[in-house]
């Protein structure tokens, strides 16, 4: 080992999060580029980012042995200088010696000013590392470890102690020599140069330090980067942490850009006067034996109830068959069922079946509504154990695209819970196999480019306003950074020093991490502890527990996870069973629903959706009318055509043309036909993909699976033309030529960014399709259950209100004398069911509250004031129940109803018996006052419900806005340039080619379907971003009973809503005040707000992205 080598011991990576300045990803592929023996990631009180930087050097090791050359951003050397242009991409010599990855952490403790790296020795030491952790963590909230001296001293036997020194201080001896002590042999002094000239002398410090506490001086980096181009962003993420603006920073800045990664030789220099502390970095890197590999993931067996679990899952398979099939399975089921069974003994998966199956066991046992989807309804087994519905009759079950031999990750089993009692299901886990061994996967929170452009442009000093119009015209979850274009709209001066600075800074901290979360459902459970696999903190939701590591992490370690998953249809479609066996004493359930009912499809193929689950979206309502669905297999591919894969491979229109008879299917050849049959030669399914390649190029089914896998990540990981040589080379092998096998690949590509599984598409068509009856046959019921399990779906109440109307159902209003928390039903007297609003359509109001309202109801409530008497409920309540219009049953208008219930002063009614105090109870005298006009009462209705049972703002805007085809006239007007205005319900950007956006207008006669094709978003981004009321102009189009308006000019209009409601605005018919009218009662009306801003707030759309 010559004075060129050496390990580096100290590197904070970006999940010490705000501090650190570079990806796990990027320290390791630069310690590998500068020849470090060993490189240890010591992030502050977690083990969050180890897994990346695994997976990384896996990744580099695969790379080294095929002899790839991987190029970076920066000309290397050994001497790790910083090259002239940091940026420039240049060629880099081959790497030919990979370091060795070290895991471990860095100790901050409340007790004690010294930091400690802890580095485990082997694998039990590693143990009780992830343990000590978790003690820590779960003392504290969310995001906090809270550790002192004594829990090192309990707990990390078999580490390697390298105690920091505090910077700028001294130092105490005894918590080193009580380790020492306790450790003997294990416990080091850290010592890290200070960059500000003084390193010779601190170096001395340290080893005179060293010296006194028999804790030998080890050579440490300190690191906070891979390269000194990040020193900017680091000053950012200071900033960030400190709160402070980067002109306050002050000395808190790095001094310069040396606490960046460096190889052997810089390093030599810095310790020349120390080669002993440079010589320990290694044995401490050899002594340093545990590797990540070494953890063993065993699944819990405590459902095999004392069988071996192969053989319990075995016969339950079996049985499966019997339930399944009562006369007796197709010899297909047989052989899928062996093929699976073979597959699952021998790579040791029958516990998690088995473990899965007992979870949806007990979900059923509670009548919670539970489905499994996604690839693990490709699973026989899956279907015979009841954890999915899809049989093998629906599609044709490919079980690699599940479980593979060949691929490095566990299967994946998703089950949907009903979204309101998923946490039963999640809080039952943790009590049948602890919290110690059961914890729920991290998601890691990233700074996309709205958040990067809030955060660092505050650091940055730009103001609230420029951040706020910058953020706000971005769409979705872009990871594309600060529009140039739309920064030179808003009157900003690129050429700016400080403004360059600011862009190039957001651009740089995207995709940084900024903290964990927890996943929406993945949960780990262990036969061990689980906490010494990994360390387990609390959640910010109460009762739950998280550990650091999220599914990719997990994925990487080979550790399988379940996935809890909510789905707010299943909630609706219990709650439609529930009412249906109440109100019309019929029992249903998913499975019992009347099958391929023509009524049902008559009504999809009317574009009739809305509510109705996976095709209520103004892109699938669009595309039924063409589709026109007849068989459930039809839905599954509606479900699954509507999707980026699809549209970007070029694959819908000719499916389209081809099942309209407008032309013939053009299948590859025979034996590919087979594959492609039931989707009219056009693949729309992974499934497809994987076969094609089986049959066609003569792929094994392992092989296709990796296909399939590289198609979906070749966009940002590039690994696809290895797929397309092989692919072509063996079509043409048999018998295919080269055209043919161009276009048969060209045509799989587009599963690149999303190719729809054929079996979700079927687990998700299922509900599809029972949601679509339950509308058709019963839309009052299907109405009131959609009301009562919001939030969920693509519309809010307003529209689904709106459109239970217009399927010829009464809607009554929100009424203290009728209605309940929920939403109901009430006969009416020809027979039919009327719905009933409940008072949780009421903005912030408590179901408390109402329980209490509906206790004390009795025969009914005379006045607000005994209402306030008998259900005991604060005179805030009251006005909220007289502002939304709830006591119109008792004959008092919104405006009589709110006087009489701030004429009640006393906070809560006396006690019984009680003498009363003075003035309370007594009423005021009766007061004349001036009706609201229809303008003020639609605004006040949204204000308390967002939603009205009045009038349409539209119509009350229209005389005042000329020029308008109302949205009913569309399907029979001209094909010419048209004008439409209506409020914005929904905006869509599906994850097409083109990057069209979709607009849903409404006005009081229906809905119009707005095209924004890019170069006209680009030109009125702000009014297709934030505007609530829109009048467009543009050409109108029209296929069957489909119509689109293909927009060319957009005028934001929101700022007529105010006119709604303003007091001297005529033409909506506001009440005007008169001279000789008494005081009304006023809302307290919050700070004034900019029209639009108001719109915004009181008729909000739903964005989908």
């Amino acid at each position: 080992m010559g004075p060129r080598c050496y390990a580096e011991l100290c590197v904070t990576s970006n999940f010490t999060f705000l501090a650190g300045a570079s990806h796990p990803e990027e320290l390791v592929l630069r310690a590998a580029e500068l020849g470090l023996e060993a490189i240890a990631i010591t992030d502050r009180n977690t083990l969050a980012g180890v897994v990346r930087a695994y997976s990384a050097l896996k990744t580099l090791r695969e790379e080294v042995s095929a002899a790839l050359h991987i190029r970076s951003q920066d000309q290397v050397d050994h001497s790790s200088r910083q090259s002239s242009n940091p940026r420039r991409e240049l060629p880099r010599p081959a790497i030919v010696k990979l370091p060795k990855l070290i895991v471990g952490a860095r100790l901050v403790l409340r007790d004690c000013p010294i930091d400690w790296l802890a580095l485990p020795t082997d694998r039990p030491a590693y143990h009780r590392l992830a343990r000590l952790l978790t003690v820590g963590k779960q003392r504290t909230e969310k995001g906090d470890c809270h550790l002192c001296l004594a829990d090192l001293e309990e707990g990390c036997q078999g580490m390697i102690l390298i105690a920091l020194p505090p910077r700028g201080s001294l130092c105490p001896q005894a918590p080193i020599q009580t380790l020492s002590r306790r450790f003997p042999g294990n416990v080091f002094l850290g010592a890290a140069p200070r960059y500000d000239g003084s390193d010779q002398p601190w170096f001395n410090v340290c080893a005179a330090l060293a010296l006194r506490t028999s804790a030998p001086m080890v050579a440490v980096g300190d690191v906070l980067m891979h390269h000194g181009g990040r020193r900017q962003l680091a000053d950012v993420l200071t900033c960030m942490r400190e709160n402070v603006t980067i002109d306050r920073i002050g000395t808190r800045a790095l001094p310069n850009a040396e606490r960046r990664l460096k190889g052997a030789s810089d390093m030599a220099r810095l310790y020349r006067n120390h080669p002993a502390a440079l010589r320990r970095t290694l044995e401490i890197a050899v002594r340093c034996s545990f590797d990540l590999s070494e953890l063993s993931y065993e699944y819990p067996d405590e459902v095999s109830q004392g069988e071996a679990p192969q053989a319990r899952l075995d016969r339950l398979a079996r049985a499966g068959v019997e339930r399944r099939y009562p006369n007796g399975a197709p010899e297909r089921v047989h052989t899928l069922l062996e093929k699976e069974l073979r597959l699952v003994e021998e790579l040791g998966y029958a516990a998690y079946f088995l473990t899965v199956r007992d979870i949806v066991q007990e979900a059923r046992s509670r009548g919670i509504l539970c489905q499994g989807r996604g690839s693990a309804a490709n699973s026989i087994l899956c279907y015979l154990l009841e954890i999915t519905d899809v049989s093998p009759d629906m599609i044709g079950m490919v079980v690699e695209r599940f479980i593979s031999r060949h691929r490095k990750e566990p299967p994946d089993i998703d089950v949907d819970f009903e979204h309101e009692r998923r946490e039963e299901v999640i809080q039952w886990i943790y009590e049948k196999y602890g919290r110690d061994r059961a914890g729920l996967c991290a998601t890691v929170i990233h700074f996309r480019t709205r958040a990067a452009i809030r955060e660092v442009g505050k650091v940055m000093g730009l103001s609230q306003d420029v951040t706020a119009n910058l953020s706000g015209q971005i769409w979705g979850l872009s990871n594309k950074g600060a529009d140039l274009d739309h920064a030179r709209q808003l009157g900003l001066d690129l050429q700016n020093r400080r403004l360059a600075q600011t862009l190039r800074l957001i651009s740089e901290i995207i995709g940084f991490p900024r903290h964990l979360s927890q996943h929406v459902g993945g949960f780990v459970i262990t036969r061990g502890r689980l906490d010494e696999l990994c360390p387990i903190e609390n959640a910010a939701m109460e009762g739950r527990t998280v550990i650091e590591w999220d599914k990719d992490d997990i994925d990487t370690l080979g550790i399988l996870k379940v996935d809890i998953l909510s789905l707010g249809m299943l909630t609706c479609l219990r709650k439609s069973f529930e009412l249906l066996a109440q109100h019309e004493k019929k029992q249903l359930t998913l499975a019992t629903v009347p099958q391929e009912d023509k009524p049902t499809y008559d009504m999809l193929c009317r574009a009739d959706a809305v509510g109705v689950f996976q095709v209520e979206s103004r892109a699938q309502m669009n595309f039924l009318p063409r589709m026109k669905p007849r068989t459930f297999y039809d839905l599954v591919i509606e479900v699954a055509i509507v999707r980026p894969g699809p549209i970007q491979g070029g694959m819908v229109k000719p499916y389209i043309r081809r099942r309209q008879g407008l032309e013939k299917p053009e299948p590859f050849g025979p034996a590919l036909a087979e594959v492609t049959y039931k989707t009219l030669g056009v693949p729309l399914f992974q499934e497809q993909a994987m076969q094609i390649a089986v049959v066609g190029a003569g792929y094994s089914p392992e092989e296709a699976d990796q296909l399939r896998r590289s198609l979906a990540s070749f966009r940002r990981m590039g690994t696809i033309e290895r797929h397309h040589v092989r692919f072509v080379n063996g079509m043409m092998k048999n018998g295919y030529s080269r055209e043919t096998a161009e276009a048969c690949f060209s045509q799989i590509e587009g599963f690149a960014d999303y190719g729809f599984p054929e079996s979700h598409a079927a687990a998700f068509a299922m509900l599809t399709y029972v949601s679509s009856w339950l509308k058709c046959h019963y839309p009052a019921i299907f109405a009131c259950a959609l009301l009562n399990s919001q939030p969920m779906g693509f519309y809010a109440p307003a529209q689904i209100v709106r459109d239970v109307r217009d399927h010829g159902v009464e809607v009554r209003p929100i009424c203290v004398n009728g209605s309940a928390w929920d939403n109901t039903l009430e006969r009416r007297a020809d027979g039919t069911w009327a719905l009933r609003l409940g008072f949780r359509q009421i903005k912030g109001f408590r179901k408390e509250d109402a329980d209490w309202i509906v206790a004390a109801r009795g025969n009914g409530y005379p006045d607000p004031e005994s209402v306030w008497l008998r259900a005991g409920i604060l005179p805030s309540v009251l006005e909220r129940l007289a502002e939304a219009d709830a006591f119109i049953g008792m004959g008092l208008t919104r405006r009589d109803a709110l006087w009489q219930v701030r004429a009640i002063r006393a906070p809560k009614p006396l006690p019984l018996f009680s003498d009363p105090l003075d003035g309370e109870g007594i009423r005021e005298p009766e007061i004349c006052l001036p009706p609201m006009h229809l303008g003020e009462e639609v605004v006040e209705d949204y204000v308390a419900m967002r939603l009205t049972l009045r009038t349409h703002p539209m119509e009350l805007l229209r005389p005042s806005i000329p020029g308008l085809t109302p949205h009913g006239q569309l399907i029979e007007a001209p094909l010419r340039r048209t004008s439409v205005c209506g409020l914005v319900i929904t905006r869509q950007r599906p994850g097409t080619a083109s990057g069209v956006i979709f607009l849903t207008l409404e006005d009081e006669t229906g809905v119009a379907n707005i095209v924004v094709w890019p170069k006209v978003y680009e030109r009125f981004r702000r009014a297709v971003m934030g505007g609530r009321l829109l009048r467009v102009t543009g050409r109108l189009e029209r296929e069957g009973i489909v119509v689109h308006l293909i927009a060319d000019h957009i005028e934001d209009l929101s700022h007529r809503l105010a006119d709604l409601g303003h007091p001297l605005d005529d033409a909506i018919g506001i009440t005007q005040p008169q001279a000789d009218e008494a005081p009304r009662p006023r809302r307290h009306r919050p700070t004034a707000r900019h029209p639009r801003e108001q719109a915004k707030r009181l008729f909000p759309s739903r964005d989908f992205h």
